[in-house]
């Protein structure tokens, strides 16, 4: 594996693994088997989420999903915001674990932090694509983050 790709977020450092796909809205996709994921949010995104203290899912396993369609919520120390897929697929499996305790997100988001298992077969964005839409989107992201403070 490659070294990890990184972003600046002002002083923090966002990190990319080049050992996943990604897609723009900042989660992460890392291959279990042919066409089926371990999906996770990215460390932009925790970092942007801030503490996350609750999850809940609106869906069950087994469920097929549109693209961008609605299957939970997360509830951090910024908001309760509602959580989208990445892409089309079958959610085949949740991570229990977090249910119970969605602290293993905020402090290992690739690791045991993952979300959910999800089969597809949808096209996902490289790491350095990824690190692209980061970049492109920053600006808005710093007016966004700004202006919720004001």
């Amino acid at each position: 594996m490659s070294e990890p790709l990184s972003f600046m977020m002002g002083q923090f450092k966002a990190i990319i693994p080049t050992d996943r796909q990604y897609c723009a809205r900042h989660m992460w996709l890392q291959q279990t088997e042919p066409n089926v994921f371990k999906v996770g949010f990215t460390s932009y995104s925790v970092r942007l989420l801030q503490d996350v203290y609750f999850l809940e899912w609106t869906i069950d396993p087994g469920t097929t999903v549109k693209d961008r369609q609605e299957i939970g919520e997360v509830e951090s120390a910024k908001a309760v915001s509602s959580m989208y897929t990445p892409c089309a697929g079958e959610i085949l499996e949740f991570n229990e674990a977090l249910l119970n305790d969605p602290a293993g997100i905020n402090a290992d988001n690739y690791g045991d932090g993952w979300l959910y298992l999800l089969k597809t077969m949808e096209p996902l964005l490289t790491p350095e694509e990824y690190v692209k839409v980061l970049e492109d989107g920053w600006d808005e992201t710093q007016r966004t983050i700004k202006g919720q403070m004001n």
